[in-house]
C-alpha cells in the first residue's frame, strides 16, 4: 500500500463528478481532496452529472482527467457513452477514471476497461495499493501537458468560438507559450438591439470580487440566468478564479459547481474557465489580462471575471475589469470597519448579499452611508447609493434583478452596450420583506439554543425532585423505624419527622407525588396475566407473560425492583416503562402481536416487476408493510429516456415510475386503504409529485372497489375501453428473467381497473357522481397508511438527491402538511426526517441522531411560522434511523424519544401524542462490503436485534448482496428471515423492555444525549440548521467523519472481518452474489414506450395543467393541492421542468 505523494512534471488538471442521478459522493469527494493534496488542479462539479456536463466541463477546462464515482448502476452506459462522446469532440486524450465500490462487477471492469476507460477502481484496488496508490496511479497517467505549442489554425477557429480551440488557447497563455493575443484577431463584435457594431471596440469586463463566503458565484450565475434569458443573440464568457494551496500547489476550482447557467438551455452561449492563482496571497492569476484578450477575440459580448476570496484591502480587481460589483454580507463586524474595505470606495456596484440574515437592515443602512461618504455624494439620498440587497440563493429574487438592471444600465451607459431588458421593468418588481421570506423567521433562529435549555432544565428538575423524593423516603423511613426501636422517644421524634415528611413531600412536583403514589398499583397491574390499555380510543387486552419450553413465565414488560423512592423517581423520569413519557423505553406499552415491523423492501425494472417482488415477499404475511425504493431516474424527477447515460439507469436499482399509471400497476393487488397495508417511499426531490400519484392511485383504487361492489363496474369498463380504444395502458407482467404470461399468484386483479383514466374522469364522463366521488376521495385519504421520505433538509446535507432550490423544496413540504391537515389524512407520514443518508454518507451515529433531531425541530419551526398548529402536523413526522456496529446505535432510538418528548411537551406544548417519536431502522449499508458478502448477514443479525431491543417502530433488514446489486429473491427471503428468527424464535426477544436496568445501557444513554445536546448548541452558533448548512457545517463534518472511516478501514486500525482481518487463505472468497440483478433491455424498451403512450392520450390537457401548476406556484398557492390534478395528464418530468420555471433548480454546494 502506497503512502508516497507522487511529484507531477506538469500542471495536471481534472473534472471530478458522480454520475447522472447519483447522489453519492462521499467517495469521490474523498478523491478530490487526495488530487488537490497531491498537487492537482481540480474543477469539481459534485453530484449528479451528465455526461454531457462532465465532457463539456472537460473539454472547457482543458483537462487531462476524469475521475466519476458511480453508485446507482447504469455504469456501462455511462462510461461507455463518456468515451464515445469525448472521441467525437477530439479529446480521447482525456484519461476517465471510475469507481463504484462492489457495484461494479470484475467482468464489467474488464469490458469498460477494454472499450477505452484508462481505470475503474475496485475495493480489491482500494486494499492493495491505498487511498494515496490509486490517486498517484491516476496522476501519473495524467502527467502531460495539453498543449505543447499553438498553431496559427488554432487560433482562428478561436474567433469562431471554437470551445475546445479556446481552451487550448487559454492554456497556452496560463503556461506561457503564448505571451498574448495578435491583435488582428481581436474582433468587432456585434451590437445588441441599437447599438451599431463599429462602435462596440471591446466586448466589456465584469469583475465580481468580495470576501469568500459572501454568494459570489451564485450571484455571477443568476446574472448570467438573466442576461441569457432576456437576450437570444447575447455570448458570454466566464473566467473564475481560486486560490492556490501554497504547500502542496493544488487547488480546488469549486465555482463552477455552483453555476447552474452553464447547464440551462442557453448553456452553449456562455463558456466557462476556471484559474488558479499558482502564487500565493493573491484574488487574482497572473495570465488574467491575457486570458481576457483570448475571450475578446473569441467574440464574446459580455465577460464576468470573479476572483477568489479578498480581504479588506484588494482592489486587484479593478485594473482588469471595465466595471466592478463587490459582494458582501452583514458579517463584516463594526460600522468602522467599513472605512477599511477599499471596494467599497471603487466598486460601481455593491451587492449586500444573504439580506435574509438578521442585521441586514442595519447593515444596508451603514454601508450606503459609508459609500456616500465615500463619494461625497451627500446631497444625493440614501437610497440612490449603488447599494443593492439581494438574496441571490432565491429564485427570481427582485434584489438581485435590481442589480442585474443596473448594471446593465451602466454597460448601455459607458460602453453602448445597446440592449434593452425585455423581461424586467424596475417598476414593476415587488418590495420584498427578508423577515417573511425568511424559511425560519430571524427571531425564532436560537430555537436549537432554546431546545438544549429545555432538555438541560428537565434534567436538572428532574435530579432535585429526585433528591425531594430521596429525603422524604428517608424521613419516612427513619419514621418507621421510630415506631418499632424508640417507642420511648415516639412523642418528640415523630413530630419532627412528620414535619421532615410533609416538607419534602411538598416540595415535590404533583406530577411526581402522583408517580409515587401510583408505584406500587401500576407494578401490580403488570403483575397480572392481562393488561388492557386504550390506543386512540381503542381498548386492547393483551396477555402479560409468554411461556417458554421450559415453563417459565417470561414477562412481557420487566419492572424495576426499586424501593427507594428516589430511584423510582429517577426510573419514571427519565426512563419509564414503554408507553409512558419520556417514551425513553418506547411509544407503545405493547408491541403489537397482529403484525411484524418487518418492511419488506422491493424496487427494480418496471413497476409490474417490483409488483411481483411484492407479492412474493407478502405471501402469507399478516400485514403488507411495502416499502418502495425507487430507480434514479425517478429519484431525480426525470422521466426515462433513449439517452445512454439515462437509459442505462432506467430500473436499475429501484423501480421506474413517471406516471400515474405506472403508480397503479405497482400497487394493485393490494388495498392500500386496507388497515393492514403500509406504503413508505424512498423518494425526496420529487416527492411531492410521487405522493400525489400514490394518492390518486389510493383514491381510483376505492372508487373501483365502490363501482364492483355495487354492480356497476362493467358498464364502467366498458365505457373507458370505448374512449380509450387502443391507446387504454395495460399490466404486462415482467420478473427477474424477462416478459411473463399471467399476474402474480395472490394478485386479485384489483387497481388496475382505471388505467388510462381516473375517478375524477369517470365524473367529467358522467359515469360517477361528484358527492359519492369526493365522499370515497374524503375517505381514502383519511385512512391510507404509509410514509413519504421526502426530507430536504437532510438531502442537502448528505445524500443529494434535491432538485429544486432549497427554500422552493421546503415549501413543497409545508404544502403537502397543510393539504393533509386540511383533508385529514392522520394515518400518512407526510416526511420520514432521516438520519440513515446521514449515516450512509459517513457520519458517525451521535452526528447521526443530532443532525436528524435539529432537522426534525427545524421542520416543527417552519411548520409553526406558516401558521400550523403543533398538535395538527406532529403525528405526521417520521424519523428514520440507521443502525449499526457503534455502541451508540444500541441507544439511539432511546435518548430520540426522550429528547423528542421533553422538548415536545416543555417547550412547545404538544399534546400526547404529538410527544411520541415514531421511528423506522434501516440496517446499515454500510456495513455491508463487497468482500466476503456471506459474512454481511451476521452484521446485520446483530444489529437487527439491537433495533428490536430498542422497541424501533419498524424495521427493515439489508440483504447481503446489496453491497453488489439489486436483492435477488434468494437474498431478500433471507434479509426477512433474520427478523423472523428474532421475533418468533428467539426467547429473550419475548421481553419488550430488554435493555432497561443495564448499567451500560444508561451510561451509553446519557452520554450519547450529552454528545447531542453538544452538537445542538454548535449548530446554534452557526445559525440554526439552516446557517450550518449555508457554511455547509453539516457536509463538511460528514466528509470528515466518513475520511476518517476510511482511513482507520484502510490502515486496518479498524478490524472488519474479512475486508482487513481474518482474511481467506490464498486470497480464495466467495464475493460473487448468485445473480446480478439487472433491468433488461425489453424493460427499459417498455417503460420509454408507456411514458410516450401516456404523453400522447394526454398531450391536448398537460400544456393547460402545467401553466396552471405554473401560475398556483406563482401566486403563492397550495401547490400540491394542485399537483393532486396535475399528475393526472403529465408526467414526472413534465412536471419537474415546469416546477423549475417558478421555483428554481437546485444549486449543489462543495
Amino acid at each position: 500500500m502506497e503512502t508516497r505523494v507522487y511529484k507531477p512534471k506538469h500542471r495536471i488538471r481534472f473534472v471530478t463528478a458522480a454520475s447522472l442521478f447519483d447522489g453519492h459522493d462521499a467517495a469521490i469527494n474523498l478523491i478530490r481532496r487526495l488530487l488537490q493534496a497531491s498537487g492537482a488542479e481540480v474543477i469539481h462539479l459534485g453530484h449528479n452529472r451528465s455526461v454531457h456536463e462532465i465532457v463539456e466541463t472537460a473539454i472547457q477546462e482543458d483537462v487531462q482527467g476524469i475521475a466519476v464515482s458511480s453508485y446507482q448502476g447504469g455504469h456501462m452506459e455511462f462510461f461507455k457513452y463518456m468515451i464515445d462522446l469525448l472521441r467525437e469532440r477530439g479529446a480521447s486524450h482525456i484519461k476517465v477514471f471510475g469507481g463504484g465500490g462492489g457495484v461494479i462487477v470484475p467482468e464489467e471492469i474488464r469490458e469498460l476497461e477494454a472499450y477505452g476507460v484508462c481505470k475503474i477502481f475496485s475495493p480489491e484496488d482500494g486494499l492493495r495499493m491505498g487511498l494515496q496508490g490509486m490517486v498517484n496511479y491516476m496522476l501519473e497517467q495524467c502527467d502531460f501537458p495539453t498543449v505543447r505549442q499553438l498553431e496559427a489554425e488554432a487560433l482562428e477557429r478561436v474567433r469562431q468560438r471554437d470551445k475546445k480551440a479556446l481552451a487550448r488557447a487559454l492554456t497556452a497563455i496560463e503556461s506561457r507559450l503564448l505571451e498574448h493575443v495578435p491583435a488582428h484577431l481581436v474582433p468587432e463584435p456585434a451590437g445588441g438591439d441599437g447599438a451599431p457594431a463599429a462602435e462596440v471596440r471591446t466586448a466589456p469586463v465584469v469583475g465580481i470580487t468580495g470576501t469568500g463566503g459572501a454568494g459570489k458565484s451564485t450571484l455571477t450565475d443568476e446574472l448570467i440566468r438573466r442576461f441569457l434569458n432576456d437576450f437570444e443573440d447575447i455570448h458570454i464568457a466566464v473566467l473564475s478564479v481560486d486560490p492556490t494551496r501554497r504547500r502542496t500547489g493544488g487547488a480546488l476550482l469549486g465555482d463552477r459547481i455552483r453555476m447552474n447557467a452553464l447547464y440551462g438551455e442557453h448553456g452553449d452561449r456562455v463558456y466557462m474557465r476556471s484559474f488558479a492563482t499558482r502564487q500565493a496571497h493573491r484574488s487574482i492569476s497572473e495570465s488574467l489580462q491575457e486570458a481576457i484578450d483570448v475571450c475578446r477575440a473569441a467574440g464574446f459580448d459580455l465577460i464576468f471575471v470573479e476572483t477568489a476570496g479578498i480581504g479588506q484591502s484588494d482592489t486587484e480587481i479593478v485594473d482588469l475589469a471595465d466595471l466592478t460589483i463587490y459582494v458582501m454580507t452583514q458579517d463584516y463586524g463594526a460600522p468602522t470597519q467599513l472605512e477599511k474595505i477599499g471596494m467599497l470606495d471603487l466598486a460601481d456596484l455593491i451587492a449586500l448579499n444573504k439580506f435574509e440574515k438578521r442585521g441586514s437592515q442595519d447593515a444596508l443602512r451603514d454601508i450606503r452611508k459609508q459609500v456616500q461618504r465615500n463619494r461625497g455624494a451627500f446631497d444625493q439620498p440614501l437610497e440612490a447609493m449603488p447599494v443593492f440587497p439581494t438574496m441571490a440563493s432565491h429564485f427570481n429574487d427582485p434584489g438581485t434583478t435590481r442589480l442585474y438592471l443596473a448594471l446593465l444600465d451602466l454597460l448601455n451607459e459607458r460602453f453602448r452596450f445597446g440592449r434593452t431588458s425585455r423581461l424586467f421593468k424596475p417598476e414593476e418588481l415587488p418590495e420584498v420583506d427578508p423577515e417573511k421570506l425568511a424559511i425560519i423567521p430571524p427571531k425564532r433562529e436560537r430555537y436549537l439554543g432554546e431546545i438544549v435549555e429545555t432538555c438541560r432544565n428537565y434534567r436538572k428538575w428532574v435530579e432535585e425532585q429526585v433528591t425531594y423524593a430521596r429525603k422524604w423516603g428517608e424521613a419516612v423511613g427513619a419514621r418507621r423505624q421510630v415506631e418499632r426501636w424508640a417507642p420511648e422517644d415516639r412523642e418528640l421524634l415523630l413530630e419532627r419527622l412528620d414535619q421532615m415528611i410533609r416538607h419534602w413531600w411538598d416540595k415535590l412536583d404533583a406530577r411526581c407525588k402522583r408517580i409515587l403514589e401510583a408505584w406500587d398499583a401500576t407494578a401490580e397491574r403488570y403483575r397480572q396475566e392481562t393488561f388492557t390499555y386504550k390506543v386512540r380510543d381503542k381498548e386492547i387486552t393483551t396477555p402479560l407473560y409468554h411461556t417458554s419450553l421450559a415453563g417459565t413465565k417470561v414477562p412481557r414488560v420487566a419492572l424495576p425492583r426499586y424501593e427507594d423512592p428516589g430511584e423510582r423517581l429517577r426510573f419514571a423520569l427519565l426512563e419509564n416503562l414503554p408507553g409512558y413519557f419520556p417514551y425513553t423505553a418506547g411509544v407503545y406499552p405493547f408491541k403489537r402481536t397482529e403484525e411484524e415491523p418487518t418492511r419488506m423492501f422491493a424496487g427494480e425494472g418496471t413497476p409490474e416487476r417490483t409488483n411481483r417482488r411484492f407479492h412474493y415477499i407478502s405471501e402469507g404475511m399478516s400485514a403488507r408493510r411495502l416499502s418502495t425504493a425507487f430507480d434514479s431516474v425517478t429519484l431525480y424527477g426525470r422521466d426515462p429516456d433513449e439517452r445512454p447515460d439515462i437509459y442505462g439507469k432506467i430500473g436499475n436499482a429501484g423501480v421506474s415510475i413517471c406516471t400515474l399509471d405506472d403508480m397503479k400497476k405497482l400497487y394493485s393487488g393490494f388495498n392500500l386503504c386496507d388497515p393492514k397495508t403500509s406504503v413508505s417511499m424512498t423518494i425526496n426531490g420529487p416527492a411531492p409529485m410521487i405522493l400525489a400519484m400514490f394518492l390518486n392511485t389510493a383514491i381510483d383504487q376505492q372508487v373501483e372497489y365502490y363501482l364492483r361492489e355495487i354492480g356497476r363496474w362493467e358498464e364502467v369498463e366498458r365505457a373507458i375501453a370505448e374512449r380509450l380504444g387502443d391507446e387504454r395502458p395495460r399490466y404486462v407482467p415482467f420478473g427477474p428473467q424477462g416478459r411473463l404470461d399471467s399476474l402474480p399468484p395472490t394478485h386479485d386483479g384489483t387497481g388496475l381497473g382505471l388505467l388510462g383514466t381516473s375517478g375524477a374522469e369517470l365524473v367529467e364522463w358522467g359515469l360517477l357522481d361528484r358527492e359519492t366521488y369526493e365522499n370515497i376521495k374524503a375517505r381514502a385519504l383519511s385512512v391510507v397508511r404509509g410514509t413519504v421520505q421526502a426530507d430536504i433538509l437532510k438531502e442537502d446535507q448528505a445524500q443529494n438527491t434535491c432538485i429544486f432550490s432549497t427554500e422552493f423544496a421546503l415549501r413543497l413540504m409545508g404544502d403537502v402538511q397543510q393539504y393533509f391537515i386540511d383533508h385529514k389524512v392522520r394515518n400518512f407520514y407526510s416526511v420520514s426526517i432521516s438520519g440513515y443518508h446521514i449515516a450512509e454518507a459517513g457520519a458517525n451515529p451521535i452526528t447521526q441522531l443530532a443532525f436528524t433531531l435539529a432537522n426534525g425541530f427545524t421542520y416543527v419551526e417552519y411548520y409553526l411560522s406558516r401558521g400550523m398548529h403543533i398538535d395538527d402536523f406532529a403525528p405526521n413526522l417520521s424519523f428514520f434511523f440507521s443502525n449499526g456496529m457503534d455502541p451508540e446505535y444500541s441507544v439511539i432510538g432511546r435518548v430520540a424519544r426522550r429528547i423528542w418528548a421533553v422538548v415536545m411537551r416543555d417547550k412547545y406544548g404538544a399534546n400526547e401524542r404529538s410527544q411520541k417519536l415514531k421511528y423506522h431502522i434501516q440496517t446499515s449499508g454500510r456495513s455491508l462490503h463487497a468482500k466476503e458478502i456471506a459474512f454481511n448477514d451476521i452484521r446485520t443479525t446483530l444489529q437487527a436485534l439491537m433495533a428490536i431491543y430498542d422497541n424501533c417502530n419498524s424495521l427493515h433488514t439489508n440483504a447481503y448482496d446489496e453491497a453488489i446489486t439489486t436483492p435477488t429473491e434468494e437474498s431478500v427471503r433471507r434479509a426477512i428471515a433474520i427478523q423472523l428468527i428474532i421475533n418468533k424464535e428467539f426467547g429473550l426477544a419475548k421481553n419488550e423492555n430488554p435493555l432497561q436496568g443495564s448499567f451500560i445501557i444508561e451510561e451509553l444513554t446519557d452520554l450519547v444525549e450529552e454528545a447531542v445536546l453538544q452538537e445542538f448548541e454548535r449548530i446554534d452558533r452557526r445559525g440554526g440548521v439552516l446557517g450550518a448548512m449555508e457554511s455547509m457545517y453539516q457536509r463538511g463534518k460528514i466528509q470528515e467523519e466518513s475520511l476518517l472511516y476510511e482511513r482507520k478501514k484502510h490502515s486496518g486500525e479498524l478490524p472488519i472481518i474479512g475486508v482487513n482481518t481474518f482474511l481467506p487463505k490464498n486470497g480464495e472468497s466467495h464475493d460473487a452474489p448468485t445473480a446480478l440483478m439487472r433491468s433488461h433491455e425489453e424493460e427499459k424498451r417498455h417503460q420509454i414506450e408507456n411514458l410516450r403512450a401516456f404523453q400522447r392520450r394526454n398531450a391536448h390537457r398537460a400544456p393547460r395543467m402545467l401553466e396552471r401548476l405554473q401560475q398556483v406556484a406563482r401566486r403563492g398557492e397550495n401547490v400540491f393541492a394542485e399537483l393532486m390534478e396535475t399528475v393526472r395528464y403529465c408526467s414526472l418530468g413534465q412536471i419537474t421542468q415546469a416546477l423549475f420555471e417558478v421555483g428554481g433548480e437546485y444549486r449543489r454546494n462543495m
